[in-house]
Formats: structure tokens, C-alpha cells, sequence
């Protein structure tokens, strides 16, 4: 095993396995790479990115240029004379110099089993489309998004209770060891292109998605809560009031109400009429409450929804 000098690039707490698993290996993290600063909390105060606490903790020197199309940061990244550059979410695109810059490239720890899911949120997205299996690929990077060539993979199923944060949390570790597992002999790793054809661009989550349509199935709306938990949380008007939705069941029942209606307020959840089937609801929230179960929200609401 040759030792390889590295460039880790990074930011959220997804990342943050990836680097502690080079840190623990035998190679040199020469740099790290996160994102600027951002203001956070009530306070709006500058914080660091979950990377850059780590690299810091290590004594790892950190940049965080805004962009890295600019001469004087490409120039900058050249002179560490890298052998690779790992990037694990970071959030800024790559440019050709920047990719060309490692003796063996650039690679990237992705949390799809490519194609399926190219883009910003492959996790969520493989929730709410219902799919049973997801993994994690490492990648060799080109200009593409999500584009390159895949040098290995892991999969793993994905549960019925998986929520967005729960199935973000497995895929970070199983990234980690991935990596680990690869890190001494990568640059020799057979690289598979990708099939075109079967890729599907994950888009990044917005807000305005958030609302339930219960125009739909009741397994789709249960998926999509899933999903978006604990981000951006699913919301709905139900009886005349809006509800942040936590966690919900779909339920295989004729409902025999328009879509949208509540047809039975119990302690073990608010069932409510869909598209196809019923959805359950578990977990409610409403405006500046705290979230918390049915059987609780309904000792101050009783009978919700069928009065």
C-alpha cells in the first residue's frame, strides 16, 4: 500500500463518517474543504459546518472558498499536491481543473446504488418512491452530476419504519466503511460506467412539497412522510386546521368519504380518507406546538375532525 496524501471535501453531518474513516486509516489528510460558514439558530451566529468541527478537532487546515471556479482557488487546491480528493456532500460543483488536479482524480461516496438516484437527494427520494433496496456507491468523478464511473458498491434494504434521518444515518456509515474497505487500493478498482438510461435525477427537497395531496394512495402519502421526516415535514389542513404530519401508517380500507375526510378520531390514530386506502396518522404537530403522538393530541381535541 502506497500512502496517499488527501483532500477531504465535505459538509453536512453525512460526511462526517467518511472523514473519520480516513483519519483513522493510514493516509494523509493533507486539507479538508466545507462550505463557508452559515448562519444557524436563533441567535443567527456563524457556525461550521459538522466537517470542519472535525477537521479542526485534527488539526487538519480548512478552506472554504464559495466557489472553486475562480484561478486563485483552483491554484490554491493544485499547490496541495494531492493524490486523491474524497468528496462526500460537499455542495459545490467541481470544475474540470479541479477534478484533474489529484494523481488519481477525484472520487465521490454517493448514497444511491447508481443510477437509480443522481442529485442532491437520492435518500428521500428512494423513501418516497416506495423502493425496497438503496446503498451507497463509490464513484470516480467527472464533469457530469453524478455522472462517472462506479468503482464499488453496498446495498441494503430499506425498511418499513425507515424515515429520511434514520435510513441518512445507515447509508452515512455504510459510506464510511465503504470507503475504509477501498481506500488503500482505490486507484486500482475496475471502474463500471453508468447506464444512461436507468438514471433518475433526485431533486432537492423543497419546502413547498411538504403538502399532502390525499388525492393520492394512502401508501404514497405514508412513503412521502417517511421521507420527509425529519425535513421538511409533511403538512396538511385537516378539519379546518393545519397539522405538520410525523409519522403516519397507510391502512387497506375502502374509505366511503371524499378524499381528505376524517373517518375515525381513536387513540390509536386520526384515519383519514385517501385516493386508495386510508392514512393513519400518528404523530401530529400543530402551529408552535411540539410534536407529539394522536392519542395526546386528541385528549385536548377529542372527537377531531368528526364533530
Amino acid at each position: 500500500m502506497n500512502k496517499k496524501r488527501i483532500i477531504f471535501a465535505g459538509t453536512p453531518d453525512f460526511s462526517v463518517p467518511c472523514l473519520q474513516a480516513l483519519l483513522d486509516s493510514q493516509h494523509d489528510v493533507c486539507a479538508v474543504y466545507t462550505q463557508p460558514d452559515r448562519p444557524a439558530g436563533r441567535g443567527r451566529k456563524l457556525q461550521a459546518s459538522p466537517v470542519k468541527k472535525l477537521a479542526v478537532e485534527h488539526d487538519i487546515p480548512v478552506y472554504q472558498p464559495k466557489s472553486l471556479r475562480k484561478a486563485e482557488a483552483k491554484a490554491e487546491l493544485q499547490a496541495l499536491e494531492a493524490d486523491l480528493m474524497v468528496v462526500v456532500a460537499y455542495g459545490l460543483i467541481l470544475p474540470k481543473a479541479v477534478l484533474n488536479a489529484p494523481k488519481f482524480g477525484c472520487v465521490n461516496v454517493h448514497a444511491s446504488i447508481l443510477p437509480r438516484w443522481r442529485g442532491a437527494a437520492p435518500i428521500q427520494r428512494s423513501i418516497m418512491e416506495g423502493d425496497q433496496t438503496t446503498g451507497v456507491t463509490l464513484m470516480q468523478m467527472d464533469i457530469g452530476l453524478d455522472t462517472g464511473d462506479m468503482l464499488a458498491k453496498v446495498e441494503c434494504d430499506i425498511l418499513p419504519e425507515d424515515t429520511g434521518q434514520i435510513l441518512h444515518d445507515r447509508l452515512s456509515q455504510m459510506g464510511a466503511d465503504l470507503l475504509a474497505q477501498h481506500i488503500d487500493n482505490i486507484e486500482q478498482l475496475p471502474a463500471e460506467p453508468q447506464n444512461n438510461d436507468l438514471a433518475t435525477y433526485a431533486h432537492k427537497l423543497e419546502k413547498a412539497e411538504a403538502k399532502l395531496d390525499f388525492s393520492l394512495s394512502a401508501q404514497a402519502l405514508a412513503d412521502k412522510v417517511r421521507a420527509f421526516n425529519p425535513w421538511p415535514v409533511t403538512q396538511a389542513e385537516i378539519a379546518g386546521m393545519t397539522l405538520r404530519i410525523w409519522d403516519a401508517q397507510a391502512i387497506e380500507e375502502t374509505a366511503n368519504k371524499p378524499a381528505g375526510s376524517v373517518i375515525r378520531s381513536e387513540k390509536q390514530g386520526i384515519d383519514i380518507a385517501t385516493g386508495d386506502g386510508v392514512l393513519r396518522l400518528l404523530k401530529v404537530q400543530k402551529a408552535g406546538g411540539k410534536p407529539i403522538k394522536v392519542a395526546d393530541f386528541l385528549n385536548a381535541h377529542p372527537n377531531f375532525g368528526l364533530n
